[in-house]
């Protein structure tokens, strides 16, 4: 390159469309005349690159099997709709704002913090969400006029040997509840196992684990602008074993949001995948 030449970089991503598969399952047992009720959904959902660190991505809900869900989640609909924008603020502190629709019948806004200290394996983070609540009847939307706010602070502590994740957070959840949450998570390769405990005030105290786990294949070629079908990273389920229906709710802001994702950009991580490759 000669000198006073401008070097132009690209961003190989941009507008680069991918198509992820999601297929999701829900149970609950709420009566006593039925070990479980159950849900299957077939879910895909497109995700196109816009400009540098802005990601739109929309989602249609086809239901499978529909036993004790009601009536509207027994037809096609739409499910996450959102742009999400990442950025980074001063003091190496990443941060994403979405908008649009998110799960628990939910739409607004919602920003993310990360800070990792110089010994990554430990790190703050941050959450805070405006939403109002609503839901999709078919292709049409129906909402009402009241909005809460959610949010959620407390650091994290990663054990490398075990990669093994301990977060703590004080938290307020959809109905305003507030409360404390513990999570210890173990990640592996292609799947992350997860044990939760929360408390919060005018709620009995609840647990569970959470099950993550990736869908093979698990490599993917992008031939130029074609768009890149693929299965999501990290299709799971989470059991409540308190059955609380009301309590401790706090939507996620993209399809692809779940403990797995966060996990897949972890240095420590990366470097023992790459040791036991």
């Amino acid at each position: 390159m000669g000198q006073g030449e401008e070097r132009k970089e690209k961003n190989s991503s941009l507008f680069k469309v991918d198509i992820l598969v999601y297929p999701q399952l829900y149970f609950k047992n709420y009566i006593i005349t039925q070990i479980y009720q159950a849900l299957l959904e077939f879910s895909p959902a497109v995700e196109v690159s816009l400009w540098p660190g802005m990601k739109f991505t929309g989602q249609i809900v086809f239901p499978v099997y529909n036993d004790g869900y009601g009536e509207t989640a027994g037809k096609i609909h739409p499910g996450y709709l959102t742009l999400a924008q990442k950025f980074r603020l001063p003091y190496n502190i990443q941060s994403t704002v979405t908008i649009g629709m998110f799960d628990y019948n939910t739409y607004g806004a919602d920003l993310n913090l990360f800070y990792p200290f110089k010994d990554e394996r430990f790190s703050l983070e941050g959450r805070i969400g405006y939403v109002g609540f609503g839901y999709w009847h078919g292709f049409k939307f129906r909402y009402n006029d009241k909005y809460t706010t959610y949010w959620s602070v407390g650091g994290n502590f990663y054990w490398p040997r075990y990669n093994t994740q301990f977060k703590l957070r004080a938290e307020q959840y959809l109905l305003k509840e507030k409360g404390v949450r513990f999570e210890m998570i173990r990640h592996f390769r292609y799947a992350s196992i997860g044990f939760y405990a929360v408390k919060a005030e005018h709620a009995n105290s609840n647990g569970g684990f959470k099950f993550i786990v990736a869908l093979p294949p698990y490599k993917y070629k992008r031939h130029k602008y074609i768009p890149r079908v693929s299965t999501s990273l990290g299709t799971g389920i989470t059991y409540n074993a308190g059955n609380e229906k009301y309590y401790y709710k706090m939507p996620y802001s993209n399809a692809s949001d779940n403990i797995m994702q966060q996990n897949s950009f972890n240095p420590y991580f990366i470097k023992s995948e790459l040791l036991n490759f």
